[in-house]
């Protein structure tokens, strides 16, 4: 029974050579392309629109994607993996990465039809432009139901009306996915997701937030008055949003899971590189009980948070149900991702707090972990409905 359940959780975790090439790669790119001016990037919060070109060009935009669109046409272990090792050095890089594959990317290639696949997908892809999922409101955060959103039905498009908060790669972005109401009465089974490109009449980027962590990346409200949608440029039949953002943020939970082990893994590697070279009271810090324990715990979480995110990649990929697993993984992640940043600055002391030993920025881009692609409390809502399904 035993080894009947492990398989059947796919808890047998080896990795392939394909899979270890794409933790070569990205480390490769993370360490040559990433790092250098990271800290700048931060501090200014400048976008890195070389390094995403280079993410492109190296196929970090489109893995899961299929080769005919464009993409690496590669299993979800591959990206967590990938997402893991970018996320190690700059977690602002990483989150542009992930809503591109796990949140526009899937939703277009799963749900879209062939036309707007062949229009959109394998620009997105190969990186030619990046996307962004605008669900959020100023009214509707974990709320998702209460969009005041409308896209009201004009014949041959939709008319667009509405603001949405907090949307990743907000100006950057060539291709938005939106979430609007078609019919306010049905509620959320009313809601459409609509494909709608930049430089369209009446669509307004706001200003760029100011934000505690993930700076580099780029924050904004995004406003639309009257912005004339296409109907061909709807996804699925009408109606058919509030599941598709459902259902796509189920799979984004798994990529931000991924992002908070990096970050956790990050402020863990440089925490014990520190520890054997700092010396105090004659000796390694490394060499004290106190920094040993806090190693030792740092290490244990974070190979327990492996493990869960792996666990929910490995059911994606073998087509089971993994709503309750990306859950726990993203749940555990990221409480391990702020617990082990904040660990990792007590272990540098006076050095951890200041940007050049890096462990300052890592601790405050772990905190946006435990809130975005939905809070940890909506993590264990969904966990707990899970339970008694």
């Amino acid at each position: 029974m035993a080894s009947s359940t492990l398989e059947l959780t796919g808890l047998n975790f080896n990795l392939t050579e394909e899979h270890l090439a794409v933790q070569e790669a990205a480390r490769d790119f993370a360490q040559n392309d990433l790092l250098p001016g990271v800290i700048e990037r931060d501090s200014e919060a400048k976008f890195p629109a070389e390094q995403v070109k280079k993410m492109g060009e190296l196929g970090f935009l489109g893995m899961m994607v299929a080769p005919e669109y464009g993409g690496g046409g590669m299993d979800t272990v591959s990206y967590v993996i990938a997402m893991e090792e970018i996320s190690k050095v700059d977690a602002s890089c990483s989150v542009i990465m992930s809503v591109n594959n796990s949140l526009v990317c899937w939703g277009l290639e799963t749900y879209g039809s062939e036309e707007q696949k062949q229009k959109y997908l394998t620009r997105l892809a190969s990186g030619e432009i990046i996307g962004a999922f605008c669900l959020s409101e100023p009214e509707a955060g974990s709320d998702a139901t209460s969009q005041t959103t409308t896209a009201f039905d004009q014949g041959d498009h939709y008319l667009l009306n509405g603001t949405k908060n907090w949307i990743t790669n907000g100006n950057s972005s060539g291709v938005c996915l939106v979430m609007a109401q078609t019919d306010v009465e049905k509620k959320h089974k009313g809601i459409n997701c609509l494909i709608v490109e930049k430089g369209q009449p009446g669509f307004v980027v706001g200003k760029k937030e100011d934000k505690m962590g993930i700076r580099a990346s780029d924050t904004h409200s995004l406003m639309f008055t009257d912005v004339k949608v296409p109907k061909e440029n709807r996804i699925g039949p009408e109606g058919f949003g509030f599941k598709f953002a459902m259902s796509t943020l189920n799979g984004g939970r798994i990529g931000i899971a991924a992002q908070a082990l990096g970050i956790a893994a990050g402020a863990y590697e440089l925490a014990l590189k520190y520890s054997q070279e700092r010396k105090s009271f004659g000796r390694r810090i490394f060499d004290h009980q106190a920094i040993q324990f806090k190693l030792a715990e740092m290490a244990t979480r974070i190979e327990a948070a492996r493990l869960l995110v792996y666990k929910a990649a490995r059911l994606k990929d073998e087509g089971k149900d993994y709503v309750q697993a990306a859950a726990m993984a993203k749940l555990y992640a990221s409480d391990v991702a702020m617990w082990a940043t904040t660990e990792a600055v007590q272990v540098h002391g006076g050095y951890g707090y200041v940007k050049e030993f890096h462990v300052e920025r890592l601790m405050r881009d772990a905190k946006i972990t435990q809130i975005y692609e939905g809070t940890s409390e909506i993590q264990k809502l969904v966990i707990a409905r899970e339970l008694v399904k």
